[in-house]
């Protein structure tokens, strides 16, 4: 006679790797954001890793961004046109590259918003107090 299985061990077996699948897709949304949108160590524009050398002005603006040199220069440039002032020789700075820094901030605005939102604090919640395997 062949092996007997239990059908109560295959339905705990089948759950825990259902819970395991779960929570592995619950460390790879948190990993993910956080990889992709907060890395303290690279400018939050172009990706550039910053170092003292290519974030020396950046650090000294209150700029609410990590950036490096280059790129703080373009935002402060966008900051002047909002408000009126452009710089005659940076005729690259239109209406469609005011469009491109427009669309950035909005994007890490929302990335932002969901950082706060209701699930996504319980999802980091829920993280926290499960046990580790």
């Amino acid at each position: 006679m062949g092996k007997i299985i239990s059908l109560d061990d295959k339905l705990n077996l089948s759950a825990s790797k259902k819970a395991d699948v779960v929570r592995k897709r619950k460390i790879l949304a948190v990993r993910k954001i956080f990889q992709c949108t907060h890395n303290a160590n690279k400018c939050e524009r172009c990706g550039t890793a910053l170092t003292s050398k290519n974030q020396g002005q950046a650090r000294k603006l209150q700029i609410p961004y990590k950036f490096c040199d280059s790129c703080a220069d373009e935002y402060r440039a966008y900051i002047n046109m909002l408000q009126g002032v452009q710089d005659e020789e940076t005729y690259w700075h239109n209406e469609a590259w005011m469009k491109v820094w427009r669309a950035w901030i909005d994007y890490h605005g929302a990335i932002d918003a969901y950082l706060r939102s209701n699930e996504f604090q319980r999802l980091v919640s829920e993280l926290q107090s499960e046990p580790v395997p």
